[in-house]
């Protein structure tokens, strides 16, 4: 899923010429914290909460304010993924899309963005998650396959990022189309494989959304 469909038509952007009071009005009816500012169709940062409130100034113009998140955006045809790391690198609970020539679109919500990651497909389906930690050069889709298979189970999706710690390694992270993991873990290790971290099946789980931020987190995404 790509961010131009995980704008949020609901939250506006203000501009330069409007008062600290419209955006407090904005922001209690949309109970956020922050809300994006745009100056000649380019998205210029965010404007908080606490900003306005420390200022005592409702009068004041948006433009008088300090803005934070210049750089908390991400092009129309970035992932899903680039808003969640964009978010958690930037402290944000926005992130703005832009044209490929900056012009401002609107924002994703960091809250949206972890919802429809794990309204996809491969989130939902049955199973669950196991994370391996080796190096780039032991690292085989074959022989990984080949052994989640010899255990009756498929990989519905995968995901590989940056160890972050070890810049020799990566982190391999394979949605399973089971849950029940445990002879599939103790054959991974068999054969050597390093498993760091095993999420049960996320579906129909009321913590959904926290369990989702804490494998979002653990991967360093």
């Amino acid at each position: 899923m790509i961010a131009e469909a995980l704008i949020n038509q609901m939250i506006p952007a203000l501009k330069y010429s409007d008062k600290a009071e419209k955006a407090i009005i904005w922001m209690e009816e949309l109970k956020t914290n922050m809300l994006p500012v745009v100056h000649e169709k380019q998205f210029r940062g965010l404007i908080t909460e606490d900003s306005i409130l420390e200022s005592n100034d409702l009068n004041a113009r948006i433009e008088e304010f300090q803005l934070i998140g210049e750089n908390c955006y991400v092009t129309i045809s970035q992932h899903l993924f680039d808003i969640i790391k964009t978010a958690q690198e930037q402290g944000s609970e926005l992130v703005a899309v832009v044209e490929d020539d900056g012009e401002f679109l609107g924002v994703s919500s960091y809250e949206d963005t972890i919802m429809a990651f794990a309204n996809t497909a491969t989130i939902q389906a049955e199973g669950g998650i196991i994370v391996l930690s080796l190096t780039y050069k032991d690292y085989s889709l074959t022989d990984i396959s080949r052994i989640i298979e010899s255990n009756n189970a498929k990989i519905m999706g995968l995901y590989v990022s940056q160890h972050p710690s070890e810049n020799e390694k990566v982190l391999i992270t394979l949605k399973l189309n089971t849950s029940e993991m445990v002879s599939i873990i103790a054959s991974l290790q068999q054969y050597k494989f390093e498993v760091v971290a095993r999420f049960n099946e996320f579906a129909d789980d009321d913590d959904d959304k926290n369990r989702i931020e804490h494998l979002l987190r653990f991967i360093d995404m």
